[in-house]
């Protein structure tokens, strides 16, 4: 997430960093906007940041615009729709679409869902069977555990967890072909879209601010930038924490349209006995993931990126090599026990200076 003490582009180190601001997000963004002569044209009151708590983290827009009555009316309309959508695809929500699908796995009938619901289903599915099912929304049968702030921080059973294994496989989500309905095949199985769900909802605030006029923005979403335009006729800077140093940044990107997320071990999670557990979990296995700590991915798009980084924290760096060679549209920076491995195109130090090839 956005640290407001970020050093300035091309800084090696984020000074003064604390143990739980490096473990919020691998991306920082205020304070990385280079200055140029083109933010002269804007008054200081042209750029505007707003945030709040939503998905369980922190959700910060930056608009650069006049500051006019329509300017506010566009970021009412893409918080309304962040905290609308943020309903909807929860699966702690009482009464929401998710919890009515579980009530009625295993039946053949179909489940009304909200558009965005289905689209995200969707999604998931495209990611999943490229992924040979290293992605899989249907980990939220593993029901025991419980990441969230303040919950006890207890380790499911073995046991327990082979059982819930039954009710964990992406193929037995079916989407209505013609309308936005869906079913779950086995009773007992439970949707997680947690590892999906945030991209295309703060790509539809940037759509929504766009509706309105607001052309250059950005918005940070614990762990994911997506930005359109530039920052007061400058790129938009987002710097990369290293995954296995947090306190040091890996890269600094620019970026005027377009998406750089990251997954990682430290967003949630607890420790006991010198073991992290964190909320990305194995399908094949309920237990979360080793050896991967962090992946961040950049391209234009949402849909290039979205799941991929679980699915690579799942898979390990070397199925990730295969899947990021079908995506050359991706650039992409993984963390392991043994150092980074980054694509062709990933600048090779903080400043950005320049490309560097595939490292291993």
């Amino acid at each position: 997430m956005g640290d407001t003490r970020a050093p300035a582009a091309g800084s090696p180190a984020v000074a003064g960093l604390s143990r739980r601001q490096a473990l919020t997000g691998l991306l920082l963004t205020a304070g990385l906007q280079r200055a140029g002569p083109a933010r002269a044209a804007w008054p200081p009151s042209a750029v505007l940041r707003q945030t709040r708590e939503l998905m369980g983290t922190r959700v910060s827009l930056t608009v650069v615009a006049a500051d006019t009555p329509q300017r506010q009316a566009a970021l009412d309309a893409a918080w309304a729709g962040l905290a609308a959508g943020s309903v909807q695809l929860s699966r702690f929500t009482p009464d929401g679409p998710l919890q009515a699908l579980a009530r009625a796995a295993g039946q053949p009938r179909w489940i009304e869902v909200p558009p965005l619901v289905w689209q995200v289903l969707g999604q998931a599915q495209a990611v999943s069977q490229a992924t040979d099912g290293a992605f899989d929304v249907t980990v939220g049968a593993y029901r025991d555990w419980d990441f969230r702030a303040g919950a006890p921080e207890r380790l499911p059973a073995p046991s327990v967890l082979r059982a819930q294994r039954l009710w964990v496989d992406w193929r037995a989500v079916e989407r209505h072909p013609q309308r936005p309905a869906a079913r779950l095949h086995r009773p007992g199985m439970t949707l997680d879209l947690g590892g999906i769900a945030k991209l295309p909802l703060l790509e539809a605030a940037l759509r929504t601010l766009r509706d309105h006029g607001v052309h250059d923005a950005m918005i940070d979403g614990g762990g994911d930038v997506l930005c359109q335009g530039s920052h007061a006729g400058a790129p938009w800077r987002v710097g990369v924490r290293d995954p296995r140093a947090p306190a040091r940044l890996a890269a600094v990107l620019s970026l005027h349209d377009g998406v750089v997320a990251s997954s990682g071990d430290y967003e949630r999670g607890f420790v006991q006995a010198g073991r992290r557990y964190h909320h990305v979990l194995d399908p094949a296995t309920g237990w979360p993931t080793r050896g991967v700590p962090g992946v961040a991915l950049r391209a234009a798009r949402v849909a290039d990126v979205n799941g991929l980084g679980s699915a690579i924290m799942v898979g390990g760096p070397l199925r990730a090599r295969a899947w990021l060679a079908a995506r050359p549209q991706v650039q992409a920076l993984i963390a392991t026990p043994d150092g980074h491995w980054l694509t062709p195109g990933w600048p090779a130090d903080p400043s950005g200076a320049g490309p560097r090839g595939s490292t291993g």
